[in-house]
């Protein structure tokens, strides 16, 4: 203390300028790489820590020759679309899309194989096959070819024959998979400890050569995306137009969080200033926050910018939790310097200034560390986005601390506020409702908190994590429109792949790749039990197999469009005049399928060099009692016991597969962060109170505010999500705030006579109105976030506000009740109040 208070005498205040001078160099070094300042909305940035399963999809899509690298124009005409016109408009916006330089190719009914020729065969199939584009075939007839095949209905074309998709393939250029593996190995060595210097050095440049890859293709494809939306507008009033697709949905995320940090940053900051002019009517009590606030954010986004740390989804709000906290810290003080003004209104300024730094930096002080426990309780989580969002605002709030205590004293040095007339009244504060109420029903507030806390732990039973990807957006969105239209007429939205590895050959079987290394006759058409070991897909018996795969995955309520080589031997078995592919058929269809088929026929479904086959299924998002994890479970359990598979055969991958996994570690990441929030907190007022029983009466508010929002979460039936998991350890973080401003307060004016219920009144009467203020103020603020498109960052402000008005009802009730029933600071009356309060 008596370091700090020798640093504002020789320094803060004596020479203001010369601070903020410092502080303007310090800024000016911060802003040299904002252009670095980045947002990630990749798979990366949502799945879990040391999860493979993004490096699995990847490998996977990598062998099958597959991608999500692909826009999905749905198109449903206003008049026929098997009509000359009708199929002339759609062939001119398809021409338009593929002219577009990013784009790799485009797949739709136009150039897709009709299989309709009554002289199309095995044999025949080269020259017999045709399509919409290269040959005259009636509208009719091309209809009947695509809705009959069993590919094409549900993903180029629904099943009433009204609506189709163009695909619109945006291949990733093999730079990146470069760039990322060479990143991935050098950061694997790094990991293990096994690296050199060198090695380190080359690392950076990896990272940084990749991030800045990774930022060039995202620009490119952002002007892509806004070009197709161009032509798409060009064609609406001929058809119902809707964009889908993980590039643009990931396009779309960006921006989304591009607006939170700008309009809603902004948008916050306005609210929080409008609401601090109507409260203090002083520009000086505006102007000062305004700027705490503003070199907070401007450092943090500084620092990020230098460090390469890319803004998530889950971090987007980093600048709106900043401002309030900055700003709970400057109301603090503003409020304690006005209280100094009231009791010495002839002090001189700079007195009252020191009077209230030295006053104020210890609870704010207490607060900072205990809302950074809170925050820092987030990397615990097991979520990369998460963790890093708990970093994030570690060292947000630590910065947000010194701004404050730097800024605000420098600048009251140079611009002293003059006495406000309601300062030096002796007007009774209205916060001093809460205390006459509390002293009048003290029982009630007891009761009432119970009540409260016993509905919490019943809407926390209620808590569930399954929640739909689409209903994150606004239904008036794009992302929305085209999820739905996709989910409903095109065979569903979230990818999901089911990879089956082949059996491990026998260890007396001779396997030299010969397909008919068999004693069974292969024209046979079932060998059944008798069929050895062959090192091939291609033979009756495991196709068997993958058929009754199929069979099964297409059968679940839950999935819509599934392709894997069944359907593929089905398109065979219509171009074989109806019949089934015998056991030599199928050992040929390598051979068979023409060489301009094999990546739509073959290769996507089966991997001979890695002995695997896949099954692409679509999974309907809009299903409204999808459960994912139980439908993983249950395709595990059907394949592994009633298709006899091992366990370590399936393997289960996709984008559905890696939301899941964030999902599913969401509730035990929630207890386990609250679990730590609340007990580091604890621990931190037995240090700062060294009272256990202080400690106890200080965490109970704490834990009725946390538990309204997730009880409320869970009565309301919505789910966790990305978003809302922070809430919890949130509000923890920032209701501590009044609970340590308040407690701190009632020990300074419990000294003055030891009656606790007149202490509660004078610190009503102070405090409670800063506590008041700052709350007020974070509610004002947060309320702008419902004007978002992301649905998260709604439930998001709308929790933070709620959690803000429970902490503070909590703070200046249930607390100074419990206080006064429990009397920590000593007996009624008694001169130990002060030694204890010590």
């Amino acid at each position: 203390m008596n370091r700090l208070s020798n640093l504002y005498n020789r320094l803060i205040l004596p020479h203001p300028l010369m601070v903020l001078a410092a502080l303007a160099l310090l800024l000016g070094l911060a802003a040299l790489r904002f252009d670095q300042f980045r947002l990630d909305a990749s798979a990366e940035s949502l799945v879990l820590e040391n999860d493979r399963s993004l490096e699995q999809y990847r490998q996977v899509n990598r062998r099958f020759t597959t991608s999500d690298d692909f826009l999905v124009v749905t198109y449903t005409p206003h008049d026929t679309l098997f009509s000359e016109q009708g199929l002339s408009d759609l062939r001119g916006l398809r021409d338009e899309l593929q002219a577009l330089d990013a784009v790799g190719s485009t797949n739709s009914i136009l150039n897709v194989p009709l299989l309709h020729s009554p002289d199309l065969t095995l044999d025949t199939a080269d020259s017999e096959i045709k399509t919409l584009d290269e040959h005259d075939v009636p509208p009719e007839t091309a209809r009947g070819a695509l809705l009959n095949n069993p590919l094409y209905p549900n993903l180029l074309i629904s099943e009433d024959g009204q609506t189709t998709a163009i695909q619109v393939n945006l291949p990733t250029p093999e730079k990146y998979f470069e760039l990322l593996n060479e990143r991935n190995r050098l950061r694997d060595l790094l990991a293990a400890g096994d690296a050199s210097a060198e090695q380190q050095t080359q690392y950076e440049r990896a990272r940084d050569a990749f991030i800045g890859y990774t930022e060039q293709l995202g620009k490119e494809r952002d002007a892509t995306i806004n070009r197709v939306r161009d032509i798409l507008d060009q064609h609406r009033h001929k058809a119902d137009i809707h964009l889908g697709g993980v590039p643009m949905v990931v396009s779309d995320m960006i921006r989304f969080i591009q607006n939170d940090l700008s309009t809603f940053g902004l948008g916050v900051l306005v609210f929080l200033l409008v609401t601090l002019a109507i409260i203090f009517r002083q520009w000086r009590w505006v102007l000062v926050p305004l700027l705490c606030c503003s070199f907070t954010v401007w450092l943090m986004i500084g620092f990020l910018g230098w460090a390469q740390w890319p803004v998530t989804v889950i971090s987007s709000n980093f600048v709106a939790l900043l401002l309030i906290m900055t700003l709970s810290l400057t109301i603090h003080l503003i409020v304690r310097y006005r209280e100094f003004q009231h009791d010495e209104p002839e002090a001189a300024a700079r007195d009252t200034l020191r009077k209230t730094v030295y006053a104020m930096v210890k609870p704010c002080f207490y607060m900072a560390i205990t809302t950074i426990v809170a925050f820092g309780s987030l990397t615990f989580s097991g979520i990369r986005p998460v963790i890093d969002f708990g970093w994030m605002m570690t060292l947000g709030l630590a910065v947000a601390f010194l701004i404050t205590f730097v800024v605000f004293p420098a600048l009251l040095a140079l611009l002293p506020p003059p006495l406000d007339k309601r300062v030096t009244s002796d007007r009774i504060p209205f916060t001093d409702a809460f205390a006459r109420f509390t002293e009048r029903f003290g029982s009630l507030v007891l009761v009432g908190s119970m009540v409260i806390a016993v509905l919490c732990v019943i809407g926390i039973s209620r808590l569930t994590v399954e929640n739909s990807f689409v209903d994150y957006f606004k239904s008036s969105t794009e992302i929305h429109q085209g999820m739905v239209t996709i989910d409903n007429r095109l065979g569903g939205t979230t990818p999901l792949d089911v990879v089956i590895t082949d059996d491990l050959p026998p260890e007396d079987a001779a396997v030299d790749g010969d397909p008919f290394a068999s004693s069974c006759d292969p024209f046979v058409d079932d060998c059944g039990g008798a069929e050895e070991y062959r090192d091939t897909w291609y033979t009756y018996q495991k196709m068997s197999r993958l058929e009754k795969v199929h069979s099964y995955l297409e059968s679940l309520p839950e999935t819509g469009k599934v392709l894997s080589i069944d359907t593929t031997l089905a398109i065979l078995a219509r171009i074989n005049q109806g019949e089934p592919l015998d056991a030599l058929e199928l050992a040929f269809v390598p051979a068979a399928v023409p060489d301009d088929l094999k990546d739509i026929l073959l290769t996507p479904y089966i991997s001979e060099e890695h002995d695997q086959a896949r099954f692409s299924i679509r999974i309907l998002e809009t299903m409204p009692d999808l459960r994912r994890q139980a439908l993983l479970d249950r395709i595990r359990e059907h394949l592994t016991t009633e298709l006899d598979f091992e366990d370590d055969q399936v393997l289960f991958t996709g984008m559905t597969v890696m939301y899941n996994n964030m999902l599913q570690s969401l509730f035990d990441s929630q207890i386990k962060t609250i679990g730590v929030v609340l007990l580091a907190i604890l621990v931190m007022f037995l240090l700062l109170f060294r009272s256990l029983k202080l400690a106890l009466v200080g965490i109970a508010p704490n834990l009725i505010a946390a538990g309204s929002v997730l009880g409320l979460m869970g009565w309301l039936g919505i789910p966790l999500d990305m978003m809302t998991i922070t809430v919890a350890a949130i509000t923890v973080g920032i209701a501590v705030d009044d609970t340590i401003h308040y407690i701190h307060r009632f020990r300074v004016e419990i000294r003055k006579d030891g009656d606790y219920l007149a202490a509660m009144h004078r610190c009503h009467r102070s405090i409670g109105q800063a506590m008041f203020y700052t709350s007020l103020t974070i509610i004002s603020g947060f309320s702008i976030l419902v004007l978002s498109n992301f649905i998260p960052t709604i439930y998001f402000g709308l929790f933070t506000g709620f959690a803000m008005f429970m902490a503070l009802v909590g703070a200046l009730t249930l607390l100074p009740r419990l206080i006064v029933l429990t009397k920590p600071f000593g007996p009624e009356g008694s001169s130990s109040n002060t030694q204890t309060a010590n």
